[in-house]
């Protein structure tokens, strides 16, 4: 099934919220300015009289600005549902009650925040099909979201996707669901290109995403006092050195938890690797 053509306004909603702003400027000053421009340097009474009536121009101009502004403020809003639907997420339950469309959204967000343009197809609807589209390292990923709970998703359905796979020339396939695989399923997926991610393996990915998104921004070491010589016969004052992480031995440096209003020792190797004293 080929996918339905979309306007222009409804790929500027998809896209992040600053493009609607810029193709919009870029749009108002191209009409307002750039075609007036254009025709006062050619000859001809119509590119003279069309440049002359610059100003008719303006209503269009002011038109599409509005229009942009409208897609990238639909995508503004988009993007704080998805980013709020996968911060509240706490298990499988609330997994498996928000919807199938908001599955959708909340998969294409995990995927985004991993680095990946996710384009919404709407080709899947709530029977299967390519849902998301993932794009990342030149590379193609097509994923299709079952949010199935007590049902696991059979051997059939990897096929299909396999099979698309090979018609839409991508690079991978992948299939969330909130329950889990047949065995037949996982024989299947063996050996190609296909990723097979149960709900325990998704839950597992969010909350290393929310972890992620409260880790406190490092601060700079503050500044030593200088030292002070001790008096005579006076043991000498012992600094405390940066300790070591107890997981790799790399430096350590101070962080603060913002909610907890505490400070603490991390891992100057973060992300790679989270020992904290």
């Amino acid at each position: 099934m080929g996918r339905a053509r979309r306007s222009t306004l409804e790929d500027l909603a998809a896209s992040p919220w600053p493009v609607g702003i810029v193709v919009g400027l870029a749009g108002y000053a191209g009409i307002r300015h750039g075609i007036p421009a254009l025709f006062a340097r050619q000859d001809g009474p119509f590119a003279q009289a069309l440049a002359a009536q610059a100003d008719a121009l303006a209503p269009l101009a002011w038109a599409v600005l509005a229009l942009c502004t409208v897609a990238s403020l639909v995508s503004f809003v988009r993007g704080r549902k998805r980013r709020r639907l996968l911060d509240t997420r706490t298990g499988l339950d609330s997994l498996a009650t928000i919807g199938w469309r908001n599955f959708e959204c909340l998969v294409g967000e995990a995927f985004r925040r991993r680095g990946y343009r996710v384009e919404e197809t709407g080709l899947g609807g709530a029977d299967g099909g390519i849902d998301l589209i993932l794009r990342k390292d030149g590379q193609r990923t097509l994923v299709q979201c079952k949010q199935w709970r007590r049902q696991q998703v059979p051997v059939n359905v990897v096929r299909e996707m396999y099979g698309l796979l090979t018609h839409h020339g991508a690079h991978a396939v992948r299939i969330v669901t909130v329950g889990g695989f047949t065995r037949d399923a996982a024989r299947f997926a063996a050996g190609k290109p296909i990723e097979l991610i149960d709900g325990a393996t998704l839950l597992a990915m969010i909350r290393e995403i929310q972890e992620e998104a409260r880790i406190p921004e490092s601060r700079p070491m503050p500044t030593p006092a200088p030292r002070i010589a001790p008096a005579f016969g006076a043991p000498a004052p012992t600094l405390a050195a940066t300790p070591g992480c107890p997981r790799c031995g790399s430096a350590m440096v101070e962080r603060s938890n913002r909610r907890a209003n505490t400070t603490f020792w991390g891992c100057s190797a973060f992300p790679k690797c989270r020992g904290t004293r």
